[in-house]
């Protein structure tokens, strides 16, 4: 008989959720340039520079594409062949993928070029400091990605299909630690106009993340 793998609550994987059709885009927007580098890249990079192990990217619809602009980087790519029901089930597949061995997981999100290394290592200090089942980032009064979950809520977060991450949120929000950041860094990209904007904005701070305090 085997035993089981032993829970390392300082071990923390990322789970990088990369399967959207990008439909108000137009076109593939995790492969669009920011700071120079591919806007599914930097979040992978980010997350590793972070120390996030493993990094577990979820694809979708332009899999092959994602995953051969990632060759030459770590990570675990895994397919979500539930896609097209939404990010939700991304989440849930990397949170299944996520070794056994890892006390928590932090979900960041590709179209969110603003968050840096920096900001993901403070939740998995917080995380390691208090021992709280959720830190969630706050821009402002909105609580956004990157937020990580303690493996006392992977299973929560597996059965939910809608709005999982808003709803494990909201549902154990008393005993989440909040860390601030500037409103500013919550910006992401949906739209033609929001990239240029954001491009534009971002090359006036920098495009590597020691040049984004």
């Amino acid at each position: 008989m085997f035993d089981e793998p032993r829970v390392d609550a300082h071990r923390v994987a990322g789970i990088v959720p990369a399967a959207g059709s990008s439909t108000r885009m137009g076109r593939n927007k995790l492969l669009l340039h920011v700071g120079g580098e591919a806007l599914v890249r930097r979040a992978v990079r980010l997350a590793g520079e972070a120390g996030l192990d493993p990094v577990i990217l979820v694809t979708g619809r332009f899999r092959e594409a994602v995953e051969r602009e990632l060759r030459e980087l770590e990570c675990t790519p895994i397919f979500n062949p539930d896609h097209e029901s939404g990010i939700q089930t991304s989440v849930a597949c990397g949170v299944a993928a996520v070794p056994a061995a890892c006390g928590a997981a932090v979900v960041m999100l590709p179209d969110m070029p603003f968050v840096t290394a920096r900001m993901v290592r403070t939740l998995v200090e917080r995380h390691a400091e208090t021992d709280a089942p959720l830190v969630v980032s706050r821009y402002g009064e909105v609580n956004a990605p990157p937020i990580l979950y303690d493996r006392s809520l992977f299973g929560e977060i597996s059965r939910m299909r809608a709005g999982c991450g808003r709803e494990v949120v909201r549902r154990h929000h008393g005993r989440a630690v909040l860390v601030d950041w500037p409103a500013d860094r919550l910006r992401d990209l949906d739209r033609p106009d929001e990239y240029e904007a954001v491009r534009r904005d971002f090359a006036g701070v920098g495009s590597r993340s020691g040049a984004l305090p």
